[in-house]
């Protein structure tokens, strides 16, 4: 986090009549910077976020929320699939115990890579020829993108696609006549460009053409003669491949993003905007110096009582063993031609003409690196979790090499009902304050479906440490709710005067019966993916219905502590709750909870997208007591996962 100090503030009013939303603007300013600097409602410094926001857009920045990107060639990084990811800036005021601050750091976000469509359509379907672009597919992706056409040179949205090719496909058009009116004559897009435009269509004439009319008045354009404008955002999930790609790129030392954020400070030059400048405040360009220190990484213990000692956040584990797997069990390849259900299914058939009976894990190894996107393997995952009680791990590696094996055998331990590793201080039940009393630690998180899928439920995630003292053991709740709200709303669930089917009472159960009948008398929760301007809402109705990575740096906002916490032991369990994270041998950036609870709800998430994907009107599904939730145009509800694996740590 940086953070410039403002050197003066002052509020100047023009005696120009005209000025009048300029006067309301500036007293609005000043009394917010009144308001924050006497610690109360800073929700007004928005007020001046407005003026970074018009300072940006008169750059001609793409604004983000509060963040801006510069159209700069040298802040783009190719991540594939036709997907940029482009680096640029935060900033927002901030009241500080110091006083009113700037807080700016480094922002990425998704952009398309602009240009000839059918490149962008080849390099996102990953082929080399046109004639293997999936047009349905290409369809959904090109819905809503604006393109410069050729030769008229104008921007327009797509809508659509053609039924027809363009050599096929035709249209109306009204011949001018000097002497009388003609009746509208019947022309191919092909032959019209050739015609009207002495424009040859080649590389496109057999395939459809971009729709960019209105929805009963198409206007066809041949595919070859667009091109994406620059600076469209790209808001569809990322593969796999895609993430790994943005995090190693966007990532930066401390050192780098302060230059960088520096000499962004000074590039911005706020001095000489008009509306920031007439409010009287000046921005220093030097960063505010903060004494900090470094916490000493925690010893962890693995195997039969080994220590180990993390340096710079990384530890490794060697010489480890699973036992040889009882069977082998390959798909027909004339079934891999099959719907993924289907697929499920015949290899479950198999596997019961050739197994004594149910198994306890699966390891599922997909053979082609296109097989590894959710819809493939969701439909065996739900199957397993939810029918069947069975831990899977499904792979689709393109190199094998040891770091890739020993991550995989940590989530599998981990599914199964092992530890990789505690901590030393767990181990020996001597953490502050938490290995005393007994104490149930909670993560929080939603995940959300792309934007524009109002008509998918979002999926509420909290995962709660079980089997007290341990701090390195959890179990996760999963309930879908509506569409794109942060709040989780089934915390508390009465559905009775004595009965109650939230999700917070499912987890304290859970802790009542994993640790010989203890109750908690210590809560602990980590709330992850809500801004500042939801603090409130935070404390005021999720925290009500409870008594009822790193390419960024993670900053914690303590809402409320009634325990007690010292300083130093707060920061010293935040520290050692990025260390127990079973599925990895470095450091989280994030504490393991909230990891947890992003994984449990993305993964209940996959099942979603499977019933989105079929014709069936199946609802979305999830954990827990089956609790239903309401999720876009109607309610939905999340399938009880099998007694088998409610408790363990599926989600890895």
């Amino acid at each position: 986090m940086f953070m410039s100090s403002f050197d003066a503030f002052n509020i100047h009013v023009a005696n120009d009549r005209s000025c009048v939303v300029c006067i309301e603007l500036y007293a609005v300013a000043a009394q917010a910077i009144f308001n924050a600097l006497r610690g109360q409602d800073s929700g007004h410094l928005r007020v001046l976020d407005v003026m970074l926001r018009q300072h940006a857009a008169k750059q001609g920045c793409l604004l983000v929320r509060q963040s801006f990107f510069h159209i700069d060639p040298r802040n783009s990084m190719s991540i594939g699939g036709g997907v940029v990811g482009l680096q640029g800036f935060y900033s927002g005021f901030r009241s500080t115990q110091a006083g009113l601050s700037l807080n700016m750091d480094v922002s990425t976000t998704l952009i398309l890579k602009p240009g000839k469509v059918v490149d962008f359509l080849l390099e996102n379907h990953n082929v080399k020829n046109i004639r293997e672009i999936d047009w349905m597919k290409a369809k959904m992706m090109l819905k809503n993108l604006r393109v410069k056409t050729f030769p008229s040179n104008f921007t327009q949205k797509i809508i659509g696609l053609s039924e027809k090719s363009c050599r096929r496909q035709t249209f109306f058009i009204n011949k001018k006549s000097a002497d009388s009116p003609s009746d509208p004559v019947e022309i191919t897009v092909s032959n019209y460009y050739a015609k009207y435009h002495n424009q040859e269509v080649f590389a496109s004439q057999d395939y459809p053409c971009l729709d960019v009319g209105k929805p009963k008045r198409p206007i066809y354009i041949p595919i070859e003669l667009c091109e994406l404008i620059s600076l469209q955002r790209y808001t569809k999930p990322l593969s796999a491949l895609q993430r790994a790609k943005l995090a190693e790129q966007s990532a930066l030392k401390p050192h780098d993003r302060m230059t960088c954020v520096v000499n962004e400070l000074k590039r911005s030059n706020y001095a000489v905007d008009p509306l920031i400048n007439s409010t009287g405040i000046t921005i220093n360009t030097m960063c505010t110096q903060v004494e900090g220190r470094v916490l000493e990484p925690p010893k962890l213990t693995v195997g039969n009582g080994g220590v180990m000692l993390p340096r710079g956040g990384y530890w490794s584990f060697n010489n480890k063993h699973l036992e040889e797997p009882h069977s082998v069990i390959q798909e027909d390849m004339n079934s891999s031609r099959n719907p993924a259900p289907i697929r499920a299914e015949l290899m479950f058939e198999a596997m019961k003409r050739t197994l004594p009976g149910r198994p306890r894990f699966l390891l599922c190894i997909l053979p082609e690196r296109k097989n590894h996107e959710p819809e493939q393997f969701s439909p065996l995952k739900r199957k397993c979790l939810v029918e069947d009680g069975i831990v899977t791990q499904c792979m689709a590696p393109m190199t094998i090499n040891d770091l890739y094996l020993t991550h995989l055998l940590l989530k599998i331990n981990a599914k199964m009902g092992g530890l990789n590793s505690v901590l030393s201080v767990e181990h020996l039940h001597s953490i502050p304050l938490v290995s005393r009393i007994p104490m149930i630690i909670f993560g929080m998180d939603v995940y959300h479906a792309p934007p524009g899928r109002s008509d998918i439920p979002s999926i509420a995630a909290v995962v709660s440490s079980r089997k007290w003292p341990l701090i390195s053991r959890y179990r996760a709740s999963v309930r879908a709710q509506s569409s794109r709200v942060e709040m989780i709303d089934a915390l508390f669930k009465p559905v009775s005067p004595k009965k109650d089917e939230g999700m917070i009472r499912e987890l304290l159960v859970d802790f009542y019966q994993s640790t010989h009948k203890l109750k908690p008398k210590h809560v602990i929760i980590f709330r992850d993916g809500v801004s500042e301007s939801m603090f409130d809402q935070v404390l005021n109705i999720e925290l009500e219905h409870i008594m009822q990575g790193t390419t960024q740096p993670t900053h914690y906002h303590v809402l409320l502590d009634q325990i007690g916490f010292s300083v130093d032991d707060l920061q010293e369990l935040v520290h050692s709750l990025s260390y127990v994270y079973q599925k990895s041998t470095y450091a989280k950036a994030v504490v393991a909870p909230v990891c947890y609870a992003h994984q449990a709800a993305a993964q209940m998430s996959l099942f979603g997208k499977f019933d989105d994907m079929s014709d069936t009107t199946s609802s979305l599904s999830g954990d827990g007591d089956g609790s239903s939730g309401g999720g876009g145009g109607g309610s939905a509800q999340l399938p009880k996962l099998h007694e088998n694996v409610r408790s363990s740590m599926f989600f890895c």
